[in-house]
């Protein structure tokens, strides 16, 4: 039985490869983000894949600063692109890093509709602009309202950077 079991043990590792793994640098780079648009004007990403060696930052709904609390999503959006940007900042990250986005727009008139342009005026000078190319995979969502009345628009987004070694 034991010669049988032996066997069966030195077929099964017939296949194994022994590696020595304190040769493995773990200090290692890891990989470019791969970003997929429909087009090169798209506005934003059609899929993005991050490589192993990332960490992702999570900012959650950011909502805009009072003194921006007028019937102008335009401006309300910009208001929290500034607020979006300096706290990536703080979390060691950029908007470059941007790799998902979800808008939440709620109209400016009761029973009314959003108003995306004015968001994506806002938008393009953050996302996709010369100064910064890279737009994340987004979803832009019209709400009945959002935290506070007056306020038209709410955004969260999630970031990956190379993770600390």
């Amino acid at each position: 039985m034991r010669s049988a079991l032996a066997a069966m043990l030195m077929l099964g590792l017939s296949g194994c490869v022994i590696a020595d793994v304190s040769e493995i640098s773990h200090n290692v780079t890891p990989g470019a983000i791969q970003r997929q648009y429909a087009s090169p004007t798209a506005f934003y990403a059609k899929h993005i894949v991050i490589p192993p060696g990332y960490a992702t930052i999570r900012l959650p709904g950011i909502i805009p600063d009072e003194a921006a609390l007028a019937d102008d999503t335009e401006a309300q959006a910009e208001s929290v692109f500034r607020k979006i940007a300096a706290s990536l900042k703080e979390a060691g990250a950029a908007e470059s890093d941007v790799v998902a986005m979800t808008v939440y727009l709620a109209a400016p008139t009761p029973g009314g509709n959003m108003d995306f342009d004015g968001m994506m005026r806002a938008y393009g000078r953050h996302y996709g602009s010369d100064a910064q190319p890279n737009r994340p995979v987004r979803s832009t969502v019209q709400v009945a309202g959002l935290v506070r009345p007056g306020i038209l628009v709410e955004i969260e987004v999630t970031a990956a950077v190379p993770a600390p070694h």
